[in-house]
């Protein structure tokens, strides 16, 4: 008897057991289930997973707004393309055409998205630019022949020259050029003519009296012109291309921080330059004639430099490289023709010194030399309108040992392409006068065209000074 309950005590456990992971076990099939086919519609159905290289992301901003989703200077590459190979444009036989097909992402082999493009977005810049021909007006704050400072405040009677020529330049084409009114109601802009280069070498002025002449000056048209009162600034700009610029508005702090600088030395790593308010002034060194043509295969050097040391950039590519027998670092006076140097080299380093800016980048481009930038926080010119990764190479100045093995991993067909986007935007880091379409000047009211405002209150006319 006892053997029969014990027995009956057996089975009946096995069966309780056998129930309760039946119970458990009837839930997790299904979700497992439910599960597997979940994941079996995905993959499916979505591009995401099947077609990961058909991805399109075609975001374009309104007429007359920056392009800040295409990719710009400010990300750091060690190589323009990735590892990708690529073959040099052929001629753009439509530009529209182009600008459609370069809308699509160019996924390189390692996946990232490479534009091969110069423009950001070649068929935006061309209609906008059309736009801003047509329609700007720039004010300028009128003075006379007599004016105790007109040397700094009237455009120079002479061609501009030199390291700083940007700034005569820029006012002397302005005010011959269309975008001039002298109708304050209709301008979208007005401009402050001081000159920083002129002002530095008035002995009446000099260094140290920069900044009482501009707060003196804000003043002066503050009171006998109701335009700046009504934005604090913010529809106006002024242009200056020497380094003493960047601190000559410490006593005008509603000039730095309200109205548009435009300056050479664009360092967003300073209080004083604002990125995206603040424009860059490229420094170019004025040239005539047209710029020469040479084939790459006569560069026989892979990288030059020459300047003086005058920032721990330069000291340290001279103590990486000053012996190197590919990458020639010259300090000081060069013994062969600047010209013949910059013509010979595949690359052409622009090196941060005092400031992020030099002559050198126009340089490289008027000589069809590639240039590499070694210039932390540089905010390049034209950088809302141009592809730099199209036509340079940017380097952060921590990577300076790995320089070479940087510019040796650009294959022949990548520097190839560099070097034809070279040859077509130098055009746009040109003066000349008169001014042509899409040189400095022109992409310089551009970028000034970008930051209009649109909004505008009717006022009337003042008396002059």
């Amino acid at each position: 008897m006892a053997n029969s309950a014990l027995l009956f005590y057996y089975y009946s456990q096995r069966r309780r057991s056998a129930s309760f992971r039946g119970f458990f076990f009837l839930p997790t099939t299904l979700a497992l289930v439910t599960s597997l086919f979940i994941i079996f519609y995905i993959s499916s159905t979505s591009n995401l997973i099947t077609h990961p290289h058909q991805i399109t992301l075609q975001l374009k901003p309104p007429s007359g707004f920056l392009n800040i989703s295409a990719p710009t200077h400010q990300f750091i590459s060690t190589t323009p393309f990735g590892n990708s190979s690529t073959k040099p444009f052929e001629a753009m036989k439509d530009q529209r055409t182009e600008s459609q097909r370069s809308s699509r992402p160019q996924l390189g082999s390692n996946g990232n998205y490479v534009n091969k493009e110069v423009f950001h977005d070649t068929h935006i810049f061309l209609e906008d630019y059309k736009e801003m021909k047509r329609s700007f007006k720039i004010y300028v704050y009128p003075h006379r022949r007599n004016d105790p400072f007109a040397n700094a405040l009237l455009p120079v009677d002479f061609e501009p020259g030199g390291n700083y020529a940007s700034e005569s330049y820029f006012k002397k084409v302005l005010m011959k050029s269309q975008f001039i009114t002298k109708n304050p109601n209709e301008a979208d802009l007005f401009f402050l003519p001081f000159s920083i280069a002129r002002l530095r070498h008035d002995p009446r002025v000099g260094v140290g009296g920069i900044q009482d002449f501009v707060r003196d000056y804000i003043f002066n048209i503050s009171q006998k012109y109701p335009y700046w009162n009504r934005t604090g600034g913010a529809d106006h700009f002024y242009v200056a291309c020497h380094s003493i610029g960047r601190s000559a508005m410490e006593k005008a702090s509603e000039v730095k921080f309200n109205a548009i600088q435009v300056v050479c030395s664009s360092s967003y790593f300073l209080p004083g330059y604002i990125s995206h308010k603040d424009a860059c002034l490229p420094q170019i060194w004025p040239r005539e004639g047209e710029p020469p043509n040479l084939l790459s295969s006569k560069r026989t050097k892979l990288a030059f430099f020459a300047g003086g040391i005058n920032s721990p950039v330069r000291e340290k590519l001279l103590e990486v490289w000053g012996n190197d027998t590919e990458i020639f670092a010259h300090f000081g006076r060069l013994k062969t023709p600047y010209a013949d140097e910059l013509l010979g080299s595949k690359f052409c380093l622009h090196v941060k010194g005092f400031e992020v800016n030099t002559a050198r980048i126009a340089d490289s481009l008027y000589y069809g030399c590639v240039p590499v930038i070694i210039a932390n926080y540089y905010d390049l010119p034209f950088a809302d309108i141009l592809n730099w990764g199209s036509f340079s190479v940017i380097v952060a100045t921590l990577d300076i040992p790995l320089l070479k093995k940087t510019l040796k991993a650009i294959s022949s067909d990548e520097y190839l392409l560099l070097q034809s986007n070279v040859l077509k935007v130098r055009k746009h880091f040109r003066w000349q006068l008169p001014s042509v379409d899409y040189d400095a000047f022109y992409m310089v009211m551009y970028e000034m065209w970008l930051r209009r405002s649109s909004l505008r209150a009717p006022l009337s006319v003042s008396k002059d000074f």
